[in-house]
């Protein structure tokens, strides 16, 4: 059964990435292989495909310094049980200042039903420029792998033997991710499940294929190394409030920071939302080249858990960077969350609190371990005034809180301990009332006194 892909294939030929040409010319290759045919959403994937071709066509009408083309392949001949056209792959439309008119009504005759020669199209596509003087890009759109010759990793071999560099969009659809191997000579690839995703790559490639200068931001872990990620990104203009742009920092399949397309025209200030967040200043994207914006933004894990199962864990952890009083964060017990490498002073919530200062290390988990809470009761058949302490050493008494003198029981979740509870009736005013009981609290234990 053949595997469906989409695959966005842009090459480059005779173009040096630090040099500026002033022609830029873009070829599109449609696959037209009756595998495209199959239901996707609630059309088939070639009508997607047709439909998102053209309006990218569309969008690129009055742009100067730009010629297109269109290339098909599988539209001329139908795949059979037994035979498969191999040599069917054609240009439809050569490039021309002003052929985008030419190439949507191409695009709206062309019928899906013949097999995919990807390789052979590539070897012609690369005579289909009529010079090596401009900006040549080549934008592959198809839905499978390679039915007619060697793996695609052959030709990409071959191409670059002639000084062409390939570098391919890949977005699979609902298929096993590891298929995507077959494309990892070419470079990026990332994967679509819906027309919808599909439609925002689209966009994307064309304006990476139209400007020249492209960056990627290095979440860097203390050691240096572009690893850290899945964390937001703030782009404003620099020493202002103006935002320009807000990115879900992400890596790619093979494990590289994202390429994005940024604007040259400003200098920008970076905020990257970790805990605590990070901000570098004044940045500069420089024209026709591939940027490289690096901030250190080494991360470890904290987790506050239980020794033992409980039922009482709604309990919530503030943290805060050591020495300061300002809260960071609010996180809920058993809970995972990544902070910025070093010392932080947690205040878990329990009763009584506990404080604590846990140093955080470059992606290793610290698990802090609390023992469960057990339940104090009170039953009374008047109001009591009463407060709970937590029995210390030298006859000291540490406040941990009061009972509910609105109510004649109480329940209060306590850590393990030994504690002592002073008490008188509401209704008596005189202090030679005042009791006092002791009792210890144990993990998953009710103590239940009667006063």
């Amino acid at each position: 059964m053949k595997k469906f892909v989409f695959v966005f294939l842009i090459c480059f030929l005779g173009w040096n990435l630090y040099s500026q040409q002033e022609l830029t010319r873009i070829l599109f290759i449609l696959d037209a292989s009756n595998s495209m045919n199959e239901r996707w959403d609630k059309q088939s994937r070639f009508s997607v495909a047709k439909d998102v071709l053209s309006k990218a066509v569309d969008s690129l009408k009055g742009i100067p310094n730009l010629e297109i083309a269109l290339r098909v392949y599988g539209h001329q001949s139908p795949v059979t049980a037994t035979y498969q056209d191999c040599a069917d792959t054609k240009l439809e439309v050569p490039f021309g200042s002003n052929n985008h008119q030419a190439i949507q009504r191409k695009i709206k005759t062309i019928l899906a039903k013949g097999t995919t020669p990807i390789i052979r199209s590539l070897e012609q596509a690369a005579d289909d420029f009529p010079d090596n003087n401009s900006r040549n890009i080549i934008i592959l759109i198809t839905d499978g792998i390679e039915a007619c010759d060697e793996e695609p990793c052959v030709i990409a071999d071959k191409l670059r033997a002639k000084g062409i560099t390939i570098s391919p969009f890949v977005i699979g659809l609902g298929l096993d991710m590891t298929f995507l191997d077959h494309f990892a000579c070419y470079g990026n690839y990332q994967s679509a499940e819906d027309p919808t995703v599909f439609r925002t790559v689209m966009k994307d490639v064309v304006n990476r294929a139209l400007v020249n200068t492209t960056t990627q931001i290095n979440l860097n872990t203390i050691e240096g190394r572009p690893l850290e990620t899945d964390v937001t990104m703030y782009l404003y203009k620099a020493g202002t409030n103006e935002l320009v742009y807000t990115y879900m920092h992400t890596l790619n399949r093979l494990g590289l920071p994202d390429t994005l397309v940024i604007s040259p025209d400003n200098r920008y200030d970076l905020v990257v939302k970790t805990l605590p967040q990070k901000r570098k200043n004044d940045i500069r994207i420089q024209k026709n080249i591939h940027n490289t914006i690096e901030l250190g933004t080494p991360q470890g894990i904290l987790t506050v858990q239980y020794r033992q199962p409980t039922r009482y864990d709604f309990v919530d952890v503030r943290v805060s960077e050591k020495g300061k009083s300002k809260t960071l964060n609010h996180q809920k017990i058993n809970y995972e969350q990544k902070y910025i490498v070093g010392e932080y002073d947690i205040e878990i919530l329990t009763l009584p609190r506990i404080y604590m200062t846990v140093n955080i290390e470059q992606s290793r988990l610290n698990r802090v371990l609390i023992d469960a809470p057990g339940v104090f009761k009170t039953s009374a058949f008047k109001p009591m005034i009463g407060q709970i302490f937590v029995k210390k050493e030298n006859n000291e008494f540490e406040w941990v809180c009061n009972l509910n003198d609105n109510s004649n029981n109480n329940e209060i979740i306590l850590q393990p301990g030994n504690y002592q509870l002073v008490y008188r009736r509401k209704d008596l005013k005189e202090a030679s009332f005042t009791k006092t009981r002791d009792f210890k609290i144990h993990s998953n234990k009710t103590v239940t006194l009667n006063l």
